[in-house]
């Protein structure tokens, strides 16, 4: 039980550590795919420290929600990387405490308080942006139910190490019809989830058209810096979640060996980079939809969710 508390605390430890680094990584792609030459990968690093070191400047408007969001949105990664696969392929202390949708839940949460607290400070832009993510949310939790409704067909459970067990593991399962559709419509999911385009611009700086990143506009110093990785460690969760759980365990640890779990962390930073890679390629091929054409793309993605259901339900 020991190992499995610390190989629990481990994978913490690397969604916290390196989910700067998958962002930094990210942005660097896009603008050399764009012939730029871009920021280097540990520009996220820096911003941080800076950010940490400089004084926090709070409107007098604001009330304690303003104040305790950006914790509850840095908290609610941390709790979602106990509940899935992130280097082991087997059960670890906290694994049955909470399934898919309980991570999903946990993950809204800390998106519920960022709203909350965009619209605390009185300035125009926050709620404005806050009013759009929750569109946003609107459209995309019914597809992320229909998404584990299917899922819980396959594996007879919501767990995401029982959801890995059952259905990818076996390679036949990775081809069927439903399973394909699943993973479009999660990946879908991630680039509205995470603020991405075509639904929106994470290197945008014009106020009016922000979506996700308005919310902590009144955010300066270690709220700042909080918020900021927040958001990075949500993206790197997605992709874990979409990776280990949906796509495939490669990477992952099998043995109960120290040397084999520490092996499964460039191994599955690997797979992520990869994943990076062609996300990057999606977004540099995309315009940014206008702020009602994101009903269509989500649309899509719900219809493709319930597809991919009927189509599980028909195989059965």
């Amino acid at each position: 039980m020991a190992e499995r508390i610390l190989y629990n605390l481990l994978q913490v430890f690397v969604v916290v550590a390196f989910a700067p680094l998958v962002e930094g990584v990210t942005s660097r792609l896009k603008e050399n795919l764009q012939s730029k030459r871009g920021p280097s990968i540990v520009q996220p690093y820096r911003d941080l420290w800076k950010l940490l070191h400089k004084d926090e400047i709070v409107s007098e408007h604001s009330s304690w929600i303003f104040r305790a969001a950006p914790y509850v949105a840095f908290t609610a990664p941390v709790f979602v990387a106990l509940l899935i696969p992130v280097l082991t392929q087997y059960p670890l202390f906290f694994a049955f405490m909470g399934d898919m949708l309980g991570g999903g839940f946990i993950l809204a949460l800390g998106g519920f308080f960022a709203t909350l607290a965009a619209v605390d400070t009185a300035n125009p832009y926050g709620p404005m942006g806050a009013s759009r993510t929750r569109m946003v949310g609107f459209l995309a939790e019914p597809v992320f139910i229909v998404v584990f409704l299917t899922v819980s067909f396959v594996a007879g459970s919501t767990i995401p190490y029982i959801v890995q067990l059952r259905w990818v593991s076996p390679i036949a399962n990775f081809f069927e019809p439903s399973h394909v559709l699943l993973l479009i419509a999660f990946l879908m999911l991630i680039l509205a989830e995470d603020g991405r385009i075509p639904v929106d611009s994470p290197s945008g700086l014009f106020e009016l058209a922000m979506i996700d990143r308005s919310k902590s506009l009144e955010y300066s110093g270690r709220g700042a810096a909080l918020m900021k990785w927040a958001g990075a460690m949500k993206f790197l969760v997605l992709i874990c979640i979409f990776l280990n759980v949906l796509v495939t365990p490669w990477g992952l640890a099998h043995g109960m060996g120290l040397a084999e779990v520490l092996l499964a962390i460039p191994m599955v930073l690997l797979k992520i980079f990869g994943f990076v890679l062609v996300l990057v390629y999606i977004e540099s091929s995309l315009a940014k939809l206008r702020l009602f054409r994101i009903t269509e793309f989500l649309g899509a993605a719900f219809v493709i969710s319930v597809v991919a259901m009927i189509t599980r339900l028909s195989e059965i």
